[in-house]
């Protein structure tokens, strides 16, 4: 996709990994040393848009309108309570979305079709300029979690340090294998971010060690730790940069932020 933003989509198949939280704090991050950032809810659950401090009832439009074509990606994007941050909230109804653009011959270009629409109104001067989109996914390999792989420049997998962590990268590198083949040559793995890190479970550090060496440099530097500060914030409707940016957690996405904008760099040299 020939536009200025660069789109980063958050997947992984399993659940509880650290997807939204990854998307809400690094998006936050990112806003914080000065890109402008839209984060994408393409999960029904909508827990990007609560984490963001955006009340359901105000969600009088969402990414369900975007993907039935009834409004532009333009038209549902919010500010946030963060400098340079907006978001494109989700609403249950997006639950409902796969069978009603199912029938469609471009059901898995919903999404870059919206992109390119909002890559257009930037350029009319119509909207802020974005410099990166991060896509919130699903836990699941369905049509949503398709269409963002479909429309995205690279992948972010967050990966949490636990027993089973192996199996599930290997099948999520298989999907975005076989998306690339299908819809999306460009595709990329941008990076894996270990989270939710206990330096005094065993297990953990072991996983750590396995996924480096299975993944080499595709894994980031920065490891996200088991933090509680991180699991509250959401239930404040704030990123934890906003809730407490001196805890562990925070800190870490910061870090994050600044080894994402790294490899962008190479890319762009590259």
């Amino acid at each position: 996709m020939t536009n200025p933003m660069r789109v980063i989509v958050m997947a992984n198949q399993k659940g509880g990994v650290g997807k939204t939280t990854t998307a809400i704090n690094l998006g936050t991050a990112l806003a914080a040393i000065g890109e402008r950032v839209l984060i994408i809810d393409l999960d029904p659950q909508g827990n990007a848009s609560t984490g963001l401090g955006l009340d359901r009832k105000s969600r009088r439009s969402s990414t369900y309108d975007v993907m039935t074509g009834r409004k532009s990606l333009a038209e549902v994007v919010h500010e946030t309570a963060v400098p340079r941050l907006w978001v494109a909230p989700s609403m249950l109804d997006l639950l409902g979305v796969e069978l009603e653009i199912a029938p469609d011959a471009d059901r898995a270009y919903k999404l870059r079709h919206a992109l390119r629409g909002l890559a257009a109104a930037m350029a009319r001067g119509e909207l802020a300029g974005f410099t990166y989109v991060l896509v919130d996914c699903p836990p699941s390999l369905n049509l949503l979690t398709i269409n963002a792989l479909a429309a995205a420049d690279s992948v972010l997998v967050p990966l949490q340090c636990e027993f089973f962590a192996l199996e599930g990268l290997s099948q999520l590198l298989s999907t975005v294998d076989q998306i690339k083949k299908a819809l999306n040559p460009a595709l990329t793995i941008h990076g894996v971010v270990l989270t939710m890190f206990d330096p005094r479970n065993n297990l953990a550090t072991q996983v750590v060690a396995d996924v480096r060496g299975f993944m080499g440099n595709k894994v980031y530097e920065t490891i996200i730790p088991r933090n509680v500060r991180v699991s509250e914030a959401p239930s404040h409707g704030k990123p934890v940069l906003l809730y407490d940016l001196k805890c562990v957690g925070a800190q870490a996405y910061l870090r994050l932020a600044s080894e994402v904008i790294r490899r962008e760099q190479l890319l762009r040299v590259a």
